[in-house]
């Protein structure tokens, strides 16, 4: 019992492996229901997610096996909460509250019904079930306070308050967020329940487009988790900063974020994992890697995770403005319905962004209809959730469709009062994005050096920013040059140079024909343009710039990079993962009988996809025989570095021959199969 003590301690103090080596030693007290309970708490501060849920559900066996049915539920409960926190997977989660309510029927009143109430609220709330949201976070509030369970009324305030937002009570469901952030920040809650409240008062501000509110509120989480934070709280609280900075800039430091939170998130997040790549993505967007945006975009759909708008407008960027459009359009009428506490689970708010995209591309596509139909639907939103970011949102999307159907005046007006309020939002690349439409709109009705005006003070705010190729678009406008976009489709109906003489390769488009020194990278994309059309394992091509196949050594050639087929990386899931991704599976399958009997449509379609999502996962971790696949391994590297090696060229091509680095930006795409994807319509006759 002594271990157990020092534990306790040491759990108190944050000391999380101190708590596990202690509890190890315990020897049999480890299995006791103290023992359990303490080495769940210390395998969630320590990182060990599945871990922590594993001895949670070892005590609910065990204390229902001591006929403990009040401990044993709530047991049951707490597994339910952890699920719900961190792995977006509401069929499990309903199956563990149907066990502790099943258990708690004609018992007495007893925490567990406070957290059943509150976490059967969250989940109904992240369902889209506002009615049932509404009932469970009240009886969580009035069970709480009555049996001093604080959790639940703090959880079940934050629950109430975004009900009533999305009731259309704003305004005062603002007010009790607000409430509720000054408590949190008196230190009336423990820890965890506090991280994941700031968390929720973030994704609330930030759901609504309230950008000052959700920075505010950032800061205060930034200042608290350093020391406090446990769990997966500092990498979410790094997604929020990554968010806010995406706004404000700089892009180097919003990268910096997203990808550290991305670090601190992988052992944490399932399904949400798709939350900081799409942020990842977004931002990458803005400072112009596209690669590396497309990377992270696949990646978050990869997890069943939605990319759009950020893919959307990745394609738009490189030049597939139908696809774009189509994209969209898709992600318009079958919106992300995942449930999910980062964004708003339904309701127009959640169409936001969706149509801000849609008025962007339609605009590039001249479509005016489309462009105008999104202009007043986001017009729509903004009066029904008063925000500024809305508003200005708005009235881009107004100054687009208007410069499309040729109002020239409405278009200034419009975008006048879209860079005024961005900028007074705090919102640099959106400020610089409403410019760029002025000048276009001052521009067509004559006014040249006013538009020359606002485009090189877009210029100086891409810049700053860190936007890259939105800069460069900005500075072809001030001297009058073409596009990227264009320059890159005029190109495609020319003959390219791309030859390599020992050293020096000649690069050549549009009449334009310049020397660089060869690069590793650039024998890379040799390769591919040399296949238009055809995908190339990176292997091969690590292969055939060797000029052998890979035997294992290092070349110094491919920067230490060790090749061997046969190596062994780290598993894409570990075993602990897999296994509780098995009892995930027959949760959702109890979950889909049930709902089955209820006739419940929308409930069997939600758990169906959490079934899905589970066995996309299970198969993904699995290989030839059975065998448990791995990263990190030759494939994994080659990738990696086949990736970083002709980004790096390309980037310094760029330097040489920015037309030609555009067109094979556009048009050569990266990953464990690269592939060069030629103009269908005007393809290039390469000179290699």
């Amino acid at each position: 019992m002594q271990a157990l003590a020092g534990a306790r301690v040491a759990i108190s103090q944050g000391d999380w492996a101190q708590a596990l080596e202690l509890l190890t030693a315990s020897g049999s007290a480890a299995d006791s229901a103290e023992g359990l309970e303490l080495r769940a708490q210390a395998e969630y501060g320590n990182g060990g997610f599945e871990a922590s849920v594993a001895a949670w559900e070892d005590l609910h066996a065990l204390l229902l096996a001591d006929d403990d049915i009040a401990g044993a539920a709530r047991a049951a409960a707490m597994v339910a909460m952890f699920l719900m926190m961190d792995t977006g997977l509401m069929a499990p989660v309903r199956g563990w509250l149907r066990r502790a309510e099943r258990l708690l029927q004609g018992h007495d009143e007893a925490p567990a019904h406070a957290l059943i109430a509150v976490v059967r609220g969250y989940e109904r709330f992240m369902s889209g079930d506002m009615d049932s949201a509404r009932t469970f976070s009240a009886m969580a509030i009035e069970l709480g306070g009555r049996l001093g369970v604080e959790p639940a009324v703090v959880i079940g305030r934050v629950c109430a308050a975004r009900v009533h937002v999305f009731d259309g009570h704003v305004e005062a469901g603002l007010d009790l967020l607000d409430e509720i952030a000054v408590d949190l920040m008196s230190g009336a809650a423990d820890p965890l329940t506090t991280g994941m409240m700031y968390c929720e008062l973030i994704c609330a501000a930030q759901g609504m487009a309230l950008h000052d509110r959700a920075s505010q509120w950032t800061e205060v989480m930034e200042q608290w988790r350093h020391g406090a934070a446990i769990g997966a709280i500092s990498g979410r609280c790094r997604v929020h900063r990554a968010e806010i900075l995406r706004i404000s800039g700089p892009c180097d430091v919003a990268e910096a974020e997203a990808l550290g939170a991305c670090e601190e998130l992988r052992p944490w997040m399932r399904r949400e994992f798709g939350w900081p790549l799409v942020e990842l993505g977004n931002i990458r967007l803005r400072r112009g890697d596209l690669v590396g945006a497309e990377e992270a975009f696949l990646a978050a759909h990869e997890r069943s995770w939605s990319p759009h708008p950020g893919l959307a407008l990745l394609r738009l960027e490189q030049g597939d403005v139908d696809v774009a459009a189509s994209m969209i359009a898709d992600a318009i009428a079958h919106p992300f319905d995942i449930p999910s506490k980062m964004r708003p689970p339904f309701g127009d708010l959640r169409l936001a962004p969706l149509l801000d995209a849609q008025a962007k591309i339609a605009a590039a596509r001249g479509d005016v209809d489309t462009a105008r139909q999104a202009a007043d639907g986001l017009a729509s939103i903004a009066r029904s959730y008063p925000s500024r970011s809305l508003e200005a949102g708005a009235a881009l999307a107004g100054a687009r469709a208007s410069l499309v159907d040729g109002d020239l005046t409405d278009a200034i007006h419009w975008a006048k009062g879209a860079t005024a309020a961005w900028a007074d939002i705090g919102a640099p690349f959106e400020a610089a994005a409403a410019r760029m439409v002025l000048g276009e709109a001052r521009h067509r009705s004559g006014d040249v050096e006013g538009a020359r005006m606002e485009w090189r003070a877009a210029r100086a705010a891409f810049d700053a920013f860190g936007a890259v190729l939105s800069a460069e678009e900005a500075e072809r406008l001030v001297i009058g040059a073409p596009s990227r976009r264009t320059t890159a489709t005029t190109g495609s109906q020319a003959t390219a140079t791309f030859r390599c003489d020992g050293d020096t390769r000649t690069i050549g488009l549009n009449d334009v024909t310049v020397l660089m020194r060869d690069l590793k990278g650039l024998r890379y994309v040799e390769r591919l343009l040399a296949n238009p059309g055809r995908e190339i394992h990176a292997l091969d091509l690590v292969a055939v710039e060797r000029g052998s196949l890979p035997t294992g050594g290092t070349d110094e050639r491919s920067e230490g990079m060790h090749i061997d087929q046969g190596s062994d990386g780290l598993p894409v899931i570990d075993e602990a993962a897999r296994e509780a991704y098995r009892r995930r599976l027959a949760e959702v399958d109890d979950d889909i009988e049930e709902a089955t009997l209820l006739n419940d449509l929308g409930r069997i379609d939600l758990a169906q996809r959490d079934r899905d999502y589970l066995i996309a996962e299970l198969s993904s971790a699995v290989g030839l025989g059975g065998r448990a696949r791995s990263v990190g391994g030759s494939a994994e590297r080659a990738r990696t570095s086949v990736t970083r090696s002709m980004r790096y060229a390309l980037q310094r091509m760029g330097e040489h021959h920015p037309a030609l680095a555009a067109h094979l930006e556009q048009t050569v795409h990266t990953g464990t199969y690269c592939v060069y994807t030629p103009d269908p319509i005007a393809p290039l006759i390469w000179d290699l």
